[in-house]
C-alpha cells in the first residue's frame, strides 16, 4: 500500500470523523432546547429509563434481522399511540441542529435525510414536534412507549420496515448526551431513534427540560 493511499484513505476517515462530531455537536444543541418551541400543553413528564433488552413483564424482545437497502421512509404508524404520520426528509438548521418540521404541520414526522434510511444499518433518525401552541402534535405520547411495542415504517419501495423499541428514555437537556441518546446501540444494526421534547415548558427559557428518544431496533418486514 503506498504512502499516498494511506494518507488518502486517512484523510477520508478525519473527514467522516469531523462531520460525524458536527452532526453530534448539532444533536446535542437540539437536544438541550436551543430551539425555539411553542408554548403549549405541558409534555410528557420525565421519568425512568427503562432497561434495554426487556420488555414490559417476562417476554424477551425479538431477534434483530438483516438491515434492507436504502429506500426513502413514506410513512410511520405506532399503532398503540395511535401515530399515523406522513414523513418527510429534513436537514440541519443554521446552528447545525436537526429541523424539525414546520409548527404548521404538527401531524408531520421529520427524518434526517442525510443519515441512515429507517431499515438500513445504522440509527436512522426521526424528529416530531410534542405539541403546538393549542394542541397536542403527532409525538405527544411518545414518552408512554415501552420496550417490545411495534413501529412500523412504510418505504418507497414497498416494503414495510418493522421494529421493536428496546429503550425508552427522557433525558435532561442539562448534561445531555448526545452520543449515548442517538448513536448506534449495536454495530450493524437497523436501529429507529423517535426523538420529541419532553419533561415540562420552561417558561423563562421558553423551551423543554428534557428530551424523550425511543429506540428501535428493525425485528421484520413485509411487503
Amino acid at each position: 500500500m503506498s504512502d499516498d493511499h494511506g494518507r488518502t484513505t486517512a484523510t477520508g476517515r478525519l473527514v467522516t470523523g469531523l462531520a460525524w462530531a458536527l452532526l453530534l455537536f448539532g444533536l446535542w444543541l437540539w437536544g438541550r432546547g436551543v430551539s425555539d418551541v411553542p408554548r403549549g400543553t405541558d409534555g410528557p413528564v420525565a421519568g425512568e429509563v427503562l432497561a434495554p433488552g426487556r420488555a414490559t413483564g417476562s417476554a424477551r424482545l425479538p431477534r434483530a434481522v438483516k438491515p434492507l437497502a436504502d429506500a426513502v421512509p413514506q410513512r410511520v404508524d405506532i399503532p398503540r399511540l395511535g401515530v399515523q404520520a406522513p414523513v418527510v426528509a429534513r436537514g440541519l438548521d443554521a446552528r447545525g441542529a436537526i429541523d424539525p418540521p414546520p409548527y404548521d404541520q404538527p401531524g408531520v414526522v421529520g427524518w434526517y435525510g442525510a443519515g441512515p434510511v429507517p431499515g438500513a444499518a445504522g440509527p436512522a433518525l426521526l424528529v416530531g414536534h410534542v405539541d403546538t401552541e393549542t394542541r397536542p402534535a403527532v409525538f405527544y405520547r411518545l414518552s408512554t412507549a415501552r420496550p417490545g411495542e411495534r413501529v412500523r415504517v412504510f418505504r418507497a419501495d414497498g416494503k414495510v420496515a418493522e421494529f421493536t423499541v428496546d429503550d425508552v428514555r427522557v433525558l435532561p437537556r442539562d448534561g445531555f448526551d448526545a452520543r449515548l441518546a442517538y448513536g448506534p446501540r449495536v454495530p450493524g444494526r437497523a436501529e429507529l431513534r423517535l426523538i420529541t421534547c419532553g419533561g415540562s415548558f420552561d417558561r423563562a427559557s421558553g423551551s423543554y427540560t428534557a428530551n424523550v428518544v425511543v429506540s428501535a431496533y428493525l425485528t421484520g418486514t413485509t411487503g
